[in-house]
């Protein structure tokens, strides 16, 4: 009987050393969880301090504005200065190549940690504001979704899009419509992207010329983002600059509603991809590129979690900030004037509202994630330059 009873005594113990060690291994998972919102990723990346001199090349209508709002973010969160315009602009001088003296404050031998507002690359004169030690990195799109979202976005400022009915005439004839010479007004209308940085969107599609613009952008630019892989993009973008995983995590901005995105027929798409031949091949090969990058340093699975991880964080702060379960509103139904998105031609901006109640603390972080790009800039100027006149946003009524 004493034997038995002992017996039981060692078996409950067994047990109970095991329910304790399964319970210390699910508070070590929660704490390494809830650590790694804040600081960078480890495990066969490079170590180091966070990455904090970059230029992001701003493309358009490619998600660019949920990757301006991530930039301006840590760059508030960590006093960082940012190349903004100059007095009342709200651009660096795009649709003209870029030029240092479009930059707020600008003086020789000054420098900036952060570039990120549109702007058409000039590497010169880029670098006459970045310093030496700068990570590059921009972002592309399917150009022929990124031509779809142009062409509603711009109907009423590029000359070729505002003469087309549609962008299904406007590519069935583009010629009709389309003038080389008025380049400056139409650069939303043909290789946007490839203008973009820096190069002739009407260059005729000699392949030794492609492949050497393609080249030149690989050797600047040290990643590519790819739009319709965002979250992937984040991953690695997160573990290249050393960032905490709330760093990265972002809302989409500047997003369009349902109704004002057109679906387009086969023929269509075939005749974007044609019409935007150059924007075609960078897609390619930087879409190829972005994955081949994924596969060696992360791998399928590792990579599967990333993106959960940050998916999961994301859905958390919706939560957390966001009302109606973080559904974008069309902007007559935001109530706070000051996080209206600009509307443009014929697209339908989306944006959100905040939780009503939160504290002052968890309001100001809210804030920065869904604050709309021209009012974070005019923001962010005002805390840079106080002693200039803060920036003009006319939709605002400011």
């Amino acid at each position: 009987m004493v034997s038995t009873l002992g017996g039981l005594q060692r078996y409950f113990r067994v047990i109970l050393l095991l329910l304790l060690a399964l319970t210390l291994l699910v508070l070590a998972r929660f704490h390494l969880m809830d650590l790694e919102l804040v600081t960078p990723l480890s495990g066969g990346q490079a170590k180091g301090p966070p990455v904090t001199n970059i230029m992001f090349l701003k493309t358009h209508k490619t998600a660019s504005s949920t990757v301006l709002n991530i930039l301006y973010r840590f760059a508030e969160t960590h006093n960082l200065s940012v190349a903004l315009p100059a007095g009342l602009h709200l651009h660096l001088g795009y649709p003209r190549l870029f030029l240092a003296r479009y930059v707020e404050g600008m003086e020789p031998q000054q420098h900036f940690n952060i570039m990120c507002n549109h702007l058409r690359f000039n590497l010169p004169e880029v670098q006459k504001v970045m310093p030496n030690n700068t990570f590059y990195f921009s972002i592309l799109r399917n150009p022929v979704f990124q031509l779809e979202s142009s062409f509603i976005y711009y109907k009423t400022y590029a000359p070729a899009f505002l003469r087309a009915p549609s962008l299904d005439a406007f590519l069935a004839s583009p010629r009709t419509f389309y003038n080389d010479s008025r380049l400056l007004k139409n650069v939303y209308a043909k290789n946007n992207m490839w203008f973009d940085f820096g190069f002739d969107p009407n260059a005729p599609r000699k392949e030794s010329y492609v492949r050497a613009r393609i080249a030149e952008v690989e050797r600047r630019f040290q990643l590519v983002l790819i739009a319709e892989h965002l979250d992937e993009s984040l991953v690695l973008l997160r573990r290249r600059l050393r960032w905490a995983l709330d760093d990265v995590v972002a809302f989409r901005i500047n997003s369009r509603s349902a109704r004002s995105v057109t679906r387009l027929a086969p023929k269509t798409r075939e005749r974007a991809r044609s019409w935007c031949a150059l924007d075609w091949r960078l897609y390619e090969h930087f879409n190829r590129t972005l994955w081949g990058q994924l596969h060696a340093e992360l791998g399928p699975r590792r990579l599967r979690g990333e993106v959960e991880r940050l998916r999961a964080r994301r859905r958390e702060l919706a939560t957390l900030c966001l009302q109606d379960g973080g559904a974008p509103k069309n902007h007559t139904q935001i109530r706070d004037p000051r996080l209206r998105p600009y509307q443009s031609g014929r697209a339908d901006i989306l944006g959100y509202n905040l939780r009503p109640g939160l504290d002052n603390q968890t309001r100001r972080v809210c804030e920065r994630l869904v604050m709309p790009e021209l009012q974070y800039m005019a923001r962010l100027y005002a805390l840079q330059f106080p002693e200039k006149p803060r920036k003009d946003i006319p939709f605002l009524g400011a």
